[in-house]
């Protein structure tokens, strides 16, 4: 008898340890303006993972990261962010979906889904970051099926490594996007930390691209696997 597990095709993974701004310019730049045959999925950092920029430095270098996500897919693909928003003490309420949207925006790229994703239940208090992300996805060709209407707020992000990190449910999420509205096949994520977005793209059958700045983390995310996100949440519990 076969193996299912054994026997399943194996979905190209390839993580760089490096910047992802970097990684973005330069696959540009050696494919014509744009990186060809992918879609990104992406989590950009937050205001307290870069404290030197200060508050305006950050707003602009997030804007500017954004932006280049938006401009280095081709038209029929998707670049989709999963962003939570901060209440920060000197600049008060920052919308980080307002600011992917300008940045699409300011790219030529149209709205295509935008959905809430519940980091914790209905009603709770939280504190520093809101208690949901967005989850948004931008093209310029995709366009939203009005006749196939889908789930617009998630209950749960799902399994993650760590707080920042992009719950399993989302990630699922935004693969089932690239899959139903585009061609591409292969997931970019150039922010890519542990790697979540990587595992849950491979189990979809994609193939996956993962930039991480952090040595550590470039590593876990070259062996992170869904079974491994789902075997640390049951341990919790």
């Amino acid at each position: 008898m076969s193996n299912a597990k054994t026997d399943a095709p194996k979905h190209a993974r390839v993580v760089h340890h490096g910047d992802g701004i970097a990684f973005l310019n330069d696959a540009r730049a050696s494919g014509g303006g744009v990186i060809a045959g992918v879609s990104i999925i992406t989590s950009l950092p937050d205001i307290s993972e870069l404290p030197k920029l200060g508050d305006d430095g950050w707003a602009e270098w997030f804007v500017d990261a954004a932006r280049l996500c938006c401009a280095s897919v081709a038209d029929d693909a998707l670049a989709i962010f999963f962003q939570s928003d901060v209440k920060h003490a000197s600049t008060g309420w920052i919308d980080k979906g307002a600011l992917v949207s300008r940045a699409a925006r300011e790219a030529g790229l149209t709205t295509v889904f935008h959905r809430i994703v519940l980091r914790a239940p209905a009603g709770t208090v939280t504190h520093g970051r809101a208690a949901y992300s967005h989850l948004i996805g931008f093209s310029k060709k995709a366009r939203l099926d009005l006749a196939k209407p889908g789930c617009d707020v998630l209950p749960s992000a799902g399994e993650t490594t760590w707080t920042r990190g992009m719950g399993v449910h989302a990630c699922r999420a935004a693969c089932e996007a690239v899959l139903a509205w585009t061609p591409t096949r292969t997931v970019l994520d150039p922010f890519c930390g542990h790697g979540t977005v990587l595992a849950v793209a491979n189990d979809m059958g994609l193939d996956a691209i993962g930039v991480e700045l952090g040595g550590k983390r470039a590593k876990k995310a070259r062996a992170l696997t869904l079974e491994d996100l789902v075997s640390d949440e049951a341990s919790k519990t």
